[in-house]
């Protein structure tokens, strides 16, 4: 295990040069104090746990000091804002401090969130609040746990320093963690200011740094582009399985890794509502549940149009193509899984859909229904959900096939359905007013409940003794929080 003063950087973005970035150093906030911290995002950096309790650790990720061999550097980059183009975004409140990488070879940003005005801050202050600050330290911890591919979170520091939003609220920073924080909009933005050397160097530097098996290909260019729709297609097709509304999938929120970036106004269903708009500022629905699934292909297809100076656009639109079929492929799987089965049969798909529907129509609780499922046997398992259903003559419907479905898919016991169904279907998820319960006590300088709820979101799927109020429906008003891109 490594100190903090231990930390090897090799920071490759930077030697990209200035017309990719711009130096800038954090603004300190005042008084310092940690917030929280992830015992196994650290481990990604070789950092001994220990070290998050020490002065040195606030200092550093509250902008007071720095290391010798860090390039903080804010990122320019452009993007599509609920389908508008933008032609210069950045980063306005954040800084890539630097890369390190760890015993295993691996490369990890270190990216600081709240870090103080950049040239990119657009009239903005630069900085991040707590509230939003914890929001995007639990999802993407939370993400990570479920299975789901995120950005990772390494702390929250809070301090003393007055923000202003729709009131006065503390400043905070994040310090978040990805193989990369280039997106969609880094490539746009070369693009569209016609610097094609430049775009050639951005696009060099993905290609050998991030999908070094493309390299082999006839055609690297392509064949990047290739895997960054199926990593996408994957994402997108977790997110729908388990219920994670993004809230604003701009295409300078998408990550060139297929990951889950820029947390906003996410949200987790509560209810299955498929038209659920988690972002109170998203007037027109543009970014609902249901509408990711085609926004993100939509938004491929700008990378795409960024990407025609290399490929033509017969191969971009031929590998756009896969989009759907591998979204729906890697769908399907999931949701046969969540649903305990271990085979495939041709009407899958409409039992899916049918209890969708039927859930929608009911006020289901998305997570708990699954998770009830594989309390017990199919039968018993449905007859005791039944009761959650206001058509109960279609539920009982869809439940006899489903039982049928179940007893011709395999003769395993009781306890293996359980076991392999609880595998995948999690008790505890990431809701928004056990975010907002946790915000509220943070505010008022108690940080125990953020750091509980991180650790009954690390284990997602196993039971915990004691934290039964972590598995437990919302409150009626837990259900109607306003979430905007205020941050």
């Amino acid at each position: 295990m490594k100190a903090l003063d231990e930390l090897i950087f090799d920071n490759r973005f930077a030697r990209l040069g200035d017309a990719f970035s711009t130096h800038v150093l954090p603004e300190p906030l005042d008084n310092p104090r940690l917030v929280v911290a992830s015992n196994a995002a650290m481990a990604l950096l070789d950092l001994d746990p220990a070290v998050a309790e020490t002065p040195l650790f606030a200092e550093i990720f509250g902008g007071h000091k720095l290391w010798a061999e860090a390039e903080p550097r804010a990122m320019v980059y452009s993007g599509h804002q609920f389908g508008g183009y933008t032609p210069q975004l950045g980063d306005g409140r954040g800084l890539l401090l630097g890369e390190v990488y760890n015993q295993a070879g691996e490369h990890w940003d270190l990216h600081l969130k709240g870090a103080g005005q950049t040239p990119y801050s657009r009239m903005g202050d630069g900085r991040a609040v707590l509230r939003s600050s914890i929001r995007e330290f639990l999802a993407s911890e939370a993400l990570h746990a479920l299975g789901i591919p995120s950005s990772r979170a390494l702390c929250v520091i809070g301090s003393d320093t007055p923000v202003w939003r729709e009131k006065q609220e503390r400043g905070a920073m994040v310090l978040r963690m990805a193989r990369s924080h280039i997106r969609f909009g880094h490539f746009e933005y070369f693009y569209y200011t016609k610097k094609p050397e430049q775009q050639k160097a951005l696009a060099e530097h993905v290609l050998s740094l991030h999908y070094p098996e493309c390299q082999e290909q006839p055609e690297p260019y392509l064949a990047m582009f290739r895997a960054i729709v199926e990593r996408n297609a994957e994402l997108i097709a977790k997110w729908q399985a388990y219920g994670f509304c993004h809230g604003v999938m701009n295409t300078d929120n998408m990550s060139i890794l297929g990951i889950t970036f820029d947390f906003g106004p996410f949200a987790f269903l509560d209810d299955f509502d498929a038209h659920f708009v988690c972002n109170h500022s998203d007037h027109e629905g543009r970014y609902s549940f249901s509408n990711q699934v085609p926004i993100g292909q939509w938004n491929l297809s700008a990378l795409a149009q960024a990407l025609t100076p290399f490929i033509s656009v017969e191969a971009l639109t031929e590998a756009l193509g896969l989009y759907l079929p591998l979204y729906q492929a890697n769908y399907l799987d999931l949701m046969r899984r969540r649903l305990g089965l271990t085979s495939a049969e041709d009407d899958d798909q409409k039992l899916v859909e049918r209890l969708l529907k039927l859930m929608q129509n009911s006020g289901v609780d998305y997570t708990l229904f699954f998770r009830r499922l594989g309390d017990e046997s199919a039968a018993l398992a449905v007859a005791k959900l039944r009761d959650d259903f206001v058509d109960l003559a279609g539920f009982d419907a869809w439940a006899e096939l489903y039982k049928a479905r179940v007893e011709r898919d395999g003769d395993y016991s009781e306890e293996q359905r359980r076991e392999r169904m609880h595998a995948v279907n999690p008790l505890y998820i990431l809701r928004n007013y056990l975010a907002q319960n946790a915000i509220t006590a943070a505010e008022s300088g108690d940080y125990s409940e953020v750091r509980r709820l991180h650790e009954v979101l690390s284990k997602p799927f196993e039971e915990q003794a004691g934290m039964e109020q972590y598995a437990q429906r919302p409150p009626d008003w837990g259900k109607h929080l306003e979430i905007s891109c205020s941050s």
